[in-house]
């Protein structure tokens, strides 16, 4: 649930004068002498429409009474775009300040839980939209409200006067437009919720139909009409829910303007009919005809205002919440000791609490120094336990250690310095390609000679290097680079080895974890790599997870996952006299390669 409507609303207003505080004290100043310059200007309209009439006007009185209208006018006016301006400015500011602590909190979220979650991507959908749209329409509707509130209070002695009753009418058919108003507000906003899950398909739709990656499936498989249907089809169903409410309040609000427009009619007459009995002058007239139109449109401003700015603030709530999103991992103060083992004792783990046991009862240790291969079938379980060395989640039940001390004990930050990862499914950044290099270790991201060290060490220096810019080449088919020189893009087994390379930035980590690193190598490729990785992380603590059995069978350590549980361990030539599950995909690998022309 998000908070109440009253914190969110008090949070909205403050922002403004929180991310810019001189402008927006200046903008509310100028907005309310821009709500007391019409009342003035009527007061003096009447005022010269009483002395043309009064038989015998003064001209210079005349004169000098028109000019003041005029002034007042055009102050009004003049004072009105200085708000707005000064408005545009506020919420320049404020729009930085949001998006900045939302992405901020987004970012600093330790783990994977939340990331994984769909339930938070809604309500992240929600608090983007939020952080866009709140702060400026709780801003401009408080605005509103203060030059309304000016205005209303100017021209309230005029009603009073000319025709005391006209004030009750008017502020009835008001509040009965402000209750409309909230309730359509209201479910309005209950709509965005309702329908954010479908709203965020028909973006990831939206998103196929232009993404790099997916472009040559689709136009192979002929997605395009598939992913483009969806996406209509989301678009309509989110589309046809907010016309529905749209169309509901449309028609409440129109009944209250007939109703707002009778009312001043009846005022009218009755204020026509005195100036005939003589009971009041036609500048009487025209002072009630203007504080009448000068209420209505202020308290109209404001009807509509009040109606977003319930909207947003619903939806603030979900921006509010965001940010208090706690993490979902317990920060550790400890640090890390050099060169330790690690151990896994009896580790439980599901990505959620009705889902299905990924790991069970995991026993495992990985002895500082040595190369530990992972070996299973898709499923097996090896991704998630890379996931848990990473901390990226903790076991259900069990422990993780680092020399003897539980990972929940070490700082985060300090314990993943100490990793470096070639994930299975590595990232390719539009960025260039130092920059994609260096990113492994962000410290370093202009350190050109460690750049270039950890590409030679990843075979990957020879490819960067006969890029048109070297490594100042932007890595993308879809942006250019600040000079507007166009990217290029890599092969898999290219992209494979700027990945590699990334993790080879991190020179001073004690545990590399490979997870299928040359599965988009050519052979020859493969064995270089293989070749440097022994010679470059030698002493330091390795696991290989791959699925050519070949890579692991040097390893110091070979273990078998299947279902989630360990079914066996050993050495290579251990595991094969055991005749087990690693002995079997061994051989059967292996046959794919046998050939009775190879000796």
């Amino acid at each position: 649930m998000t908070r109440s409507a009253s914190r969110a609303g008090a949070a909205a207003l403050a922002l403004p004068f929180r991310s810019a505080p001189v402008s927006a004290v200046t903008a509310l100043v100028l907005t309310v002498l821009a709500g007391a310059a019409p009342a003035s200007g009527a007061w003096l309209t009447r005022l010269l429409v009483n002395e043309l009439t009064s038989g015998a006007p003064d001209a210079d009185r005349v004169a000098a009474l028109a000019v003041a209208s005029a002034i007042a006018g055009g102050l009004a006016v003049a004072l009105l775009y200085l708000a707005g301006h000064l408005g545009e400015v506020v919420q320049h500011r404020v729009t930085l300040t949001v998006e900045s602590r939302l992405f901020r909190r987004i970012a600093a979220l330790p783990g994977l839980g939340h990331i994984e979650n769909p339930a938070f991507h809604d309500r992240l959908r929600l608090a983007e939209q939020a952080a866009q749209e709140a702060p400026g329409t709780v801003s401009e509707f408080a605005q509103e409200l203060v030059r309304s509130v000016v205005l209303l209070g100017s021209f309230a002695g005029v009603l009073l006067v000319v025709w005391p009753p006209m004030t009750l009418l008017l502020l009835a058919a008001v509040l009965a437009a402000t209750l409309a108003r909230l309730a359509t507000a209201r479910r309005e906003a209950a709509t965005e919720e309702a329908w954010v899950a479908t709203d965020r398909r028909r973006l990831f739709y939206r998103a196929l139909l232009t993404d790099m990656r997916a472009a040559k499936e689709i136009r192979l498989f002929g997605l395009g009409t598939l992913l483009h249907t969806r996406m209509i089809d989301s678009l309509a169903k989110v589309s046809q829910a907010r016309l529905s409410v749209a169309r509901r309040g449309a028609l409440v609000q129109s009944g209250l303007a007939l109703l707002g427009a009778a009312v001043t009619g009846a005022g009218t007459v009755v204020v026509a009919t005195n100036v005939v009995t003589r009971g009041a002058s036609v500048g009487d007239l025209v002072l009630f005809l203007g504080a009448v139109a000068g209420v209505q449109t202020g308290l109209t401003a404001v009807v509509l205002q009040l109606g977003e700015a319930t909207r947003a603030v619903r939806l603030f709530g979900h921006y509010l919440d965001v940010l208090d999103t706690a993490d979902d991992l317990p920060q550790g103060t400890g640090t890390p000791a050099p060169s330790a083992t690690i151990e896994l004792r009896d580790v439980w783990f599901r990505y959620r609490d009705d889902g299905p046991w990924v790991l069970q009862g995991v026993n495992l240790t990985v002895p500082a120094g040595a190369a530990v291969g992972l070996v299973g079938v898709n499923g097996a379980g090896k991704s998630t336990l890379v996931k848990l060395l990473c901390r990226f989640y903790d076991p259900q039940r069990g422990t993780i250690t680092w020399g003897g001390v539980d990972l929940r004990e070490l700082d985060l930050t300090a314990l993943r310095a100490r990793i470096g990862v070639v994930f299975q499914e590595f990232m390719t950044y539009d960025l260039t390609a130092a920059e994609n290099i260096g990113i492994g270790q962000v410290r370093h991201l202009h350190d050109r000679s460690r750049i270039v060290a950890a590409a030679q060490a990843a075979r990957a220096d020879a490819t960067v290097a006969a890029l048109p810019n070297g490594y100042d080449t932007v890595l993308s088919r879809t942006h250019t680079d600040d000079d507007d020189r166009a990217g290029v893009t890599l092969s898999g087994g290219q992209w494979q080895r700027v990945a590699l390379a990334r993790c080879l930035m991190r020179a001073d980590a004690e545990l590399i974890v490979l997870d299928e690193p040359t599965s988009g190598l050519d052979a020859e490729g493969e064995h270089r790599v293989h070749t440097t990785l022994r010679r470059h992380a030698e002493g330091r603590t390795r696991l290989l997870i791959s699925h050519r059995m070949s890579a692991l069978r040097g390893a110091d350590l070979i273990v078998t996952l299947v279902d989630g549980r360990i079914a066996e361990r050993g050495s290579h030539d251990e595991l094969m006299d055991a005749g087990g599950e690693y002995a079997r995909l061994f051989r059967l690998q292996a046959g794919g390669y046998q050939d009775a022309r190879v000796r």
